[in-house]
């Protein structure tokens, strides 16, 4: 059975949920941070010196903490062939799509863009950089929709942790009240995640609890 600590309208805790429901693996989570608080507690701070969601335990294992570690984490221990290679060659295709949708496309969208479309009172927004973070992540986004024009996945033609690690981000992306280029592989490639089960229960979940109020 996997603990894990971290509320429903965390980005990083909803990329995990994502993972554990397409693997179909048991669980029980405890909303932790924001308005729940608790990531402040000795206790926690046992768990995660960083104070910071998610935090995974595996049964008496010891917890795991930073989400691509924990995705990891799982992928290995209990993800099919497709989704994590054990070929070292295959599975680094997937570890970079993963690791490049987190550290360019994750970073340079949810602090620079969404926090300051949604966490942000509309008059304390700052439209010249909302249009700088959206122009900073543009050419990041076209990557992938060169990638995506020729397969179905990020890394190919499965289902992968790269993938996670991109889609994760796109239904806050497409979702706020934003410019978007066209790029009608990626908004495809959206779509077709939407169909999915784990995503729709993990993902697209109401994230009105975190708008600033006006």
């Amino acid at each position: 059975m996997l603990t894990i600590w971290g509320r429903r309208t965390s980005s990083n805790v909803q990329a995990l949920m994502w993972c554990v429901g397409e693997l179909g693996l048991d669980y029980q989570r405890h909303d932790a941070g924001h308005r729940f608080g608790g990531t402040d507690t000795p206790e926690f701070l046992a768990m995660n010196p960083n104070g910071t969601v998610p935090v995974l335990r595996d049964g008496a294992r010891e917890p795991i903490w930073e989400t691509g570690a924990i995705l990891r984490y799982l992928a290995a221990r209990h993800g099919p062939e497709a989704f994590w290679p054990a070929d070292p060659a295959a599975r680094a295709v997937v570890d970079q799509w993963a690791e490049w949708a987190k550290i360019n496309v994750a970073l340079a969208f949810t602090a620079p863009i969404f926090w300051r479309v949604v966490r942000t009172s509309a008059l304390a927004r700052d439209p010249a950089a909302i249009a700088a973070g959206i122009a900073k992540l543009d050419p990041f986004l076209d990557i992938a929709e060169s990638a995506l024009r020729n397969t179905a996945f990020l890394a190919g033609p499965n289902f992968t942790l790269g993938d996670i690690q991109l889609g994760h981000v796109l239904y806050r992306y497409f979702d706020i009240a934003i410019d978007r280029k066209p790029r009608p592989a990626l908004r495809a490639y959206y779509e077709a995640l939407t169909t999915r089960p784990a995503y729709r229960a993990h993902v697209m979940i109401s994230y009105e609890e975190l708008r600033a109020l006006n």
